[in-house]
């Protein structure tokens, strides 16, 4: 979890949630009551898969869910009560479907997942376009957790979810 906005932002409440990338079924990961800073990350350790050669740093929450490597859908969520359904939006924060087989997502990253690659949210978490084919780059694993270097967002680069702006160029005396 980044937080991406300019104040800080409590997650007390909240959860992760975790489901097979057609499945309606959803598990919970409770989050910890911290309020992250802008720019601050939080790390969330899920069960252990099979390979995968980066160690995590110190998680911040520690959870159960087995999660795939290659394709499932994964929620941020206000509350700790279990979302239903394939495609909830109701108390939903953030979304992300992943993988070629996910039956709904921001337009799925084109590359495909595995334990030992993992997709990052570019702008250092602070690319949100909507579409997540270009919101994401596939690549080595890099877990970060409260306690590492903050990365704030500029006015550039924070999430809007509906674009970029292209101004025109103006003409001398205009």
């Amino acid at each position: 979890v980044f937080n991406a906005g300019s104040t800080s932002a409590s997650v007390a409440g909240m959860s992760v949630q975790y489901a097979s990338a057609a499945g309606t079924t959803w598990a919970v990961t409770n989050l910890p009551a911290v309020s992250l800073q802008p720019g601050q990350y939080l790390l969330i350790q899920e069960a252990a898969g099979a390979g995968g050669t980066t160690d995590l740093p110190t998680p911040d929450a520690v959870g159960s869910i087995a999660m795939s490597s290659s394709a499932g859908k994964v929620a941020l969520v206000n509350t700790t009560a279990a979302l239903t359904g394939a495609c909830p939006t109701t108390n939903v924060v953030d979304f992300v479907g992943f993988g070629p087989t996910a039956d709904c997502s921001e337009t799925a990253p084109a590359a495909i997942l595995s334990n030992t690659t993992s997709a990052l949210r570019n702008g250092g978490g602070c690319t949100d376009t909507g579409n997540n084919s270009l919101d994401f780059t596939a690549g080595a694993p890099n877990p970060r957790n409260t306690a590492s270097t903050l990365s704030a967002c500029s006015a550039t680069t924070s999430p809007s979810g509906a674009g970029a702006a292209t101004p025109n160029p103006v003409g001398t005396g205009n």
